[in-house]
């Protein structure tokens, strides 16, 4: 609670409610959050109140103000413009920040014989270097692009130590490697193609396929065909390959691409730039810290756009989700740009093609710091669109009651974490209330059991046993292995404990296989969205292989425990103790008759019954 609460409150009851800027300052007069608002003073409040509902980051950044100031200005739209540059003035720390995954990077040609052509983010080992280029990106794909043009090797084999040691590999056999680990390649041939490699940097590819007839002509005119079949199919690699750039149509000529994933703590933004019709660069930004926007796009897409020149921005954005004042926005980047610039948020064909490869760039990257694969972030971000959930969910609880008639009726918990099985967080439940098969009534039961013990968690202080305790970590979204009437009968249990978690069951087909997920008012189809489908699959298979598998190992538990009463003097009590004891068949046979007696508390006769029927058990 910030104890400046009431001088806050009292200040801003008599703010203007004119447009403008916000500037939340902490008691060392540091700036801590600037905000712009149509509305000035109801903006302000809401930061202010009694019983707000903030977000965790919010209310620390509002326990934290101790005054803050403001600068009315004549419109929306020039609060915008200052808002971005007194970020970029005095980057407050709960703004987010953008900084990219820009360096200088090279393209390396490695010392003869046989040199590489490689990209680099440093200049610091032997060999000849072009660049400094300011995008990785534009470096990597010239160095795919030479390499795959002018064949030459991009394996790891030492030239010429290797010659004729290993088979050529597939690159070799699709035409893309002139195979010198053949050894059939002489040491100018390649030299010669390497340097056309580098005039092709240099000088691009018109000049280089100039350059290349020239020399084939020659060859040609000399009697020399080999040489100058071997340059014809060069400058027909040249020409192939600039056939199949990306190039897009007319309408996404001058555009720019920007996709978003999200992590617990970081989100990725990357912008992929065309540029005359084809991919001409790609930006990533990393948005970490305290930053509180709950939707990044609204607060990068000014701050980005707004330190670029007219020339370079595009004719139009491309963007998953229409940021809330898109017009305004508009306007300020068709002033800046010179010319229009629309913004749009495709649904359909190409330009929805070039937003899903944005976002896998974005996923790749974060799925580096996240250690995550792209394919598992997308996933969980699918998923939290066909859920409408605001944020993915990255810790998942799944539940499923697995029982033989009324007998060995139990549970299983699996939790998947960042789209993985967090198996040491997996719990088991025996069913304790019911004596008769009741699928909706053990639901119940395991759900109250389980928030029960996150209840008593919350309410111990913080220690050890707390941090291990997968019943103290509250989950983003709960999955129940069944449909419709499932959620309906666990949702109030959720409303009893106070808790707003995301509930859903699982729809299988007649050949339990996921069909669709279920929601108190009807089922929402999941078989169109690969990612999320896939995941849904994986996650009800592995909750329903979890929970069948305790019960098959306490109803077996069971008929030992029946078969062990046979033994006059055994009762369910002792018989239950040994099967404590010894767990499995193998620790119970191997066990001798004077340990049998010792755990069970029986006389040596029956302890010699009980080892000569344990013995005869089948396997």
């Amino acid at each position: 609670m910030n104890p400046r609460l009431p001088y806050l409150q009292r200040k801003t009851a008599v703010l203007t409610t004119e447009p403008g800027v916000y500037i939340m300052k902490n008691a060392q007069e540091k700036i801590i959050y600037i905000g712009k608002a149509k509305n000035l003073r109801n903006r302000v409040t809401s930061y202010f109140r009694d019983h707000p509902d903030h977000t965790v980051k919010t209310a620390k950044m509002v326990s934290q103000v101790y005054d803050y100031d403001f600068i009315v200005t004549a419109s929306e739209y020039e609060a915008l413009i200052l808002e971005c540059s007194l970020i970029k003035q005095h980057k407050p720390p709960y703004n987010i920040l953008l900084k990219d995954d820009k360096g200088y990077h090279y393209i390396r040609i490695s010392p003869p014989p046989y040199s590489r052509i490689t990209a680099e983010l440093h200049a610091n080992s032997e060999g000849t270097y072009l660049g400094p280029y300011m995008s990785g990106f534009t470096a990597r794909q010239t160095v795919n692009a030479v390499n795959r043009m002018f064949r030459l090797p991009t394996c790891n084999q030492p030239f010429p130590e290797s010659f004729r040691k290993h088979r050529p590999c597939l690159n070799y056999h699709i035409g893309q490697c002139m195979g010198v680990c053949k050894g059939n390649i002489p040491e100018e041939v390649y030299a010669e193609a390497v340097a056309d490699a580098v005039r092709f940097i240099k000088n691009g590819g018109d000049h280089t396929i100039t350059a290349l007839e020239q020399r084939m002509q020659a060859a040609a005119e000399r009697l020399d065909f080999e040489e100058a079949a071997r340059l014809r199919d060069r400058i027909a690699a040249i020409r192939a390959a600039a056939e199949k750039q990306d190039i897009m149509d007319a309408v996404t000529a001058d555009t720019d691409v920007i996709g978003l994933a999200e992590s617990n703590d970081t989100t990725v933004i990357s912008v992929l730039i065309y540029r005359d019709g084809r991919l001409y660069d790609q930006n990533s930004f990393f948005l970490t810290g305290e930053a509180l926007s709950g939707q990044p796009l609204d607060e990068f897409l000014p701050q980005y756009y707004s330190g670029k020149s007219g020339k370079d921005l595009p004719k139009t954005i491309l963007i998953e989700r229409m940021p809330e004042e898109a017009e305004l926005l508009r306007s300020m980047l068709t002033e800046h740009a010179g010319h229009a610039v629309s913004i749009e948020q495709p649904m359909r064909g190409a330009r929805l093609r070039l937003l899903q490869k944005a976002k896998q760039n974005a996923g790749e990257k974060l799925s580096l710091k996240a250690g995550r694969t792209g394919r598992e972030l997308l996933a969980l971000e699918e998923l939290a669109r066909v859920l409408g959930l605001a944020k993915p969910p990255l810790r998942i609880e799944s539940y499923d009651i697995s029982n033989l008639s009324s007998a060995a009726m139990v549970a299983g918990m699996v939790v998947f974490e960042n789209g993985r099985p967090l198996k040491n967080a997996y719990r088991r439940f025996s069913i304790r209330e019911l004596d008769q098969q009741n699928d909706y009534a053990a639901m119940q039961e395991v759900i109250r059991r389980r928030f029960q013990e996150y209840k008593k968690a919350q309410q111990e202080p913080d220690s050890v046993e707390k941090a291990v305790n997968a019943f103290a970590v509250l989950p983003d979204l709960i999955l129940l292995d069944g449909g419709r009437t499932h959620v309906g009968a666990i949702a109030p249990i959720l409303e009893e404990f106070g808790l707003t978690v995301p509930l859903f069951g699982m729809v299988k087909d007649q050949k339990h296989r996921t069909r669709a997920i279920a929601t108190n008012g009807g089922e929402i189809a999941v078989r169109d969205k690969q990612a999320a489908f896939a995941l849904l699959t994986r996650i009800q298979d592995e909750v329903h292989r979890y929970a069948i598998t305790y019960m098959k190992t306490k109803h077996k538990k069971s008929s030992y425990a029946l078969t062990l009463t046979q033994v006059p003097g055994i009762g369910e009590k002792k018989a239950q103790k040994l099967l404590l004891t010894y767990k499995t068949r193998e620790q119970l046979r191997a066990a001798t008759p004077e340990q049998l007696g010792r755990t069970a508390g029986v006389n040596a006769e029956t302890a010699a019954k009980l080892f000569a029927l344990i013995q005869d058990m089948p396997e």
